[in-house]
């Protein structure tokens, strides 16, 4: 782990570790995806660390596996949310130590972008209760999720939700998020790194992969190798289509396949 120390770390979880058990079998779901294959610590950034890869490489199950070792609900929420909509989540979690820096944070949430309506009716569910105290959705701005766009709803969360000097994992928070709406994102997302907070975040967005000074991991066939944004196919891809859109189409629709 390059000799690192907690004491000097500023973020609250160091290190992810697969614990190696009897029933670990490399070449069993979900040890057999690309994601988490191969390792057995993987170091965080103190400020923002990014899982990046294609779909099927595992990146969203060990996101969301990192988030239920955390102690978040598996559909998403805060460490308060107890829901269980659909039982969909691996067991990566029980493999799973969280290595933590000497600091504790003051607040914290799972963000899933497929399930995040789920938690919206949870909230209603709860408010339409036996309130004890004011009503949850105060914290999200004060109207019902329900009542706003998928993006509106996103925006909420980061905007009223999330206070500083917590821990967020957040998976493909993009999906519901415009281009000018991921700017907005990477500015909230910078006001929050300023205000102590650590990030995971799982994304297929080049604007969000832009963030700087973060770590990257690439989930490649041989297991997550940390990659420069420049480098990343995404981004190439992304850059190639929007420099010379007709030829790319072109040879996507036109050549023949091989």
């Amino acid at each position: 782990m390059d000799g690192r120390k907690a004491i000097h770390f500023d973020g609250y979880v160091m290190d992810v570790v697969q614990k190696r058990t009897h029933d670990w079998q490399a070449d069993a779901y979900p040890f057999s995806l690309p994601a988490v294959r191969s390792w057995e610590t993987l170091e965080l950034h103190e400020n923002v660390t990014f899982l990046v890869g294609e779909n099927g490489s595992g990146k969203s199950t060990l996101i969301e596996a990192i988030a239920i070792a955390a102690g978040f609900n598996a559909e998403g929420g805060s460490r308060n949310f107890n829901f269980n909509t659909v039982r969909a989540h691996s067991d990566l979690h029980k493999y799973l130590r969280l290595v933590r820096g000497t600091r504790r944070p003051r607040d914290g949430y799972f963000l899933r972008a497929e399930s995040y309506f789920n938690v919206a009716t949870n909230i209603n569910a709860l408010d339409e209760g036996i309130a004890m105290g004011p009503p949850i959705i105060d914290s999200y701005g004060g109207v019902s999720l329900h009542n706003k766009s998928h993006g509106e709803s996103f925006m909420a969360l980061l905007q009223e939700r999330f206070g500083g000097k917590g821990f967020y994992v957040l998976d493909e928070p993009e999906a519901a998020l415009s281009p000018q709406r991921q700017i907005a994102f990477l500015k909230r997302l910078h006001e929050l790194v300023k205000a102590d907070s650590q990030f995971v975040i799982a994304t297929h967005s080049p604007i969000i992969l832009a963030y700087p000074d973060a770590w990257t991991y690439h989930m490649t066939p041989e297991g997550p190798r940390r990659t420069d944004w420049e480098t990343l196919e995404h981004v190439r891809l992304t850059r190639d289509f929007l420099m010379y859109p007709e030829a790319y189409l072109y040879k996507v629709m036109e050549e023949p396949g091989e």
